[in-house]
């Protein structure tokens, strides 16, 4: 029966959901074996997949495991994916923000791997904070606090993890239906009504062009939507870093400066266009409430606020500076994450350490006159590799 499956697979035949769904409980119960695993992604990066095909299989996905169920208390229940980026903290501005707007928000994230920081490393800069709490804490912190942040648990999708080290291991990421599926699964088992996608594109993001990008908005809204809950996405510019920061306690800082209503203003742009009600959502940042509930869901995980960041007070500064007068015509978000990354803010391997208070900040973007001396960015390190954190700075700026 495996190896009928796997030839249609291969022959590009259209697989039913009883097939697919035998897949799916056949990878979680270790039943199929990992080259037949293997041999199934490859084919499906060859011969893709169809929407019904991409929908059955992320159901099936969020069936292999449990479920958050917010009986009980009162909704809309939202959430928000980021695609990743350099200096997304969207999600610290974001969750405290809806809930200020009446939803409810119940966000499983995961952690940074590469140049791209992870939401989850960003807060556990922040002493006593725990992304790893348990279903009563998750409901009790929605229910008081109208939102959390956690971790993944174990039995939520397990299916998802199992596949997508093996895409990792057989070199079969670049699927549009495999990314789509993994995503969202991950997401649908929040319990949630809607979800919006913020789809990055450009050099600091994994798809490099805006074509990549729509492609892939257009697969996860449509599956999404399939799948029964209400998806949009919105296509934003990574080529250069999101706000000024970039490194965990940076990050967090630069977040809650701009709960206070003082943070960049393309994090503010982004973030209220997100929201779904872009004058509502910037009356609320300019005046600072949103700031009360970040307290509240820090305080909710552990988390004390009145204690220095952690990895703060280790860390040096060292500015790089403009040579000459003029625009800043290119500030390079890949080489500013490269930067950031040798510096020991993000990590090769899901179980490697990071140093959370490294990082750098780009003071200058496009667009911005600069003089002869003026600090382009701040690089925040711990005494290593500066020397090449500085080098990748210098690459990301052009300045005419």
């Amino acid at each position: 029966m495996i190896s009928q499956w796997l030839l249609e697979r291969r022959q590009g035949v259209e697989q039913c959901d009883g097939q697919i769904e035998a897949f799916v409980r056949g990878v979680t119960t270790g039943e199929i074996s990992d080259a037949q695993i293997g041999a199934w992604l490859a084919f499906v990066v060859c011969n893709g997949m169809t929407d019904a095909e991409t929908v059955c299989l992320t159901t099936a996905m969020v069936d292999s495991g449990d479920k958050l169920d917010w009986s009980g208390i009162d909704g809309p229940f939202v959430d928000k994916h980021s695609t990743g980026g350099i200096g997304d903290k969207v999600s610290l501005v974001l969750a405290p923000l809806w809930v200020k707007m009446g939803k409810k928000v119940p966000m499983l994230s995961g952690r940074g791997l590469g140049i791209t920081g992870g939401t989850l490393d960003k807060l556990e800069s922040i002493v006593g904070f725990s992304t790893e709490l348990n279903t009563q804490q998750l409901r009790r912190t929605l229910q008081d606090v109208g939102c959390f942040m956690n971790g993944q648990t174990p039995e939520l999708a397990p299916a998802d993890r199992i596949l997508y080290a093996m895409r990792n291991e057989t070199q079969t990421v670049p699927s549009v239906a495999l990314i789509t599926a993994s995503i969202l699964s991950k997401k649908l088992v929040e319990g949630i009504e809607s979800l919006v996608m913020d789809v990055k594109y450009g050099s600091g993001a994994f798809m490099k062009t805006r074509a990549e990008a729509e492609m892939l908005a257009d697969s996860i809204m449509r599956v999404g939507n399939g799948a029964g809950v209400k998806t949009t996405a919105l296509l934003s510019d990574m080529s250069q870093p999101l706000g000024h920061a970039v490194g965990n306690s940076l990050e967090v800082r630069e977040a809650e400066q701009t709960l206070l209503g003082e943070g960049p203003q393309d994090l503010i742009d982004l973030v209220a266009e997100l929201s779904g009600d872009t004058e509502q959502a910037k009356k609320i940042l300019a005046d600072g409430s949103a700031f009360e509930v970040w307290q509240q869901l820090v305080a909710a995980h552990g988390g004390d606020l009145s204690v220095a960041l952690r990895g703060s007070e280790e860390v040096a500064q060292q500015d790089y500076c403009a040579e000459h007068d003029g625009v800043v015509t290119r500030c390079d978000a890949e080489q500013i994450g490269l930067a950031a990354f040798v510096l020991g803010a993000g990590r090769e391997r899901a179980d490697a350490a990071i140093h959370h208070g490294v990082g750098l900040v780009a003071h200058s973007k496009v667009g911005d006159r600069v003089v002869t001396g003026q600090p382009l960015a701040s690089v925040h390190h711990a005494d290593k590799h500066l020397d090449k954190a500085l080098a990748y700075v210098a690459a990301a700026y052009d300045i005419a």
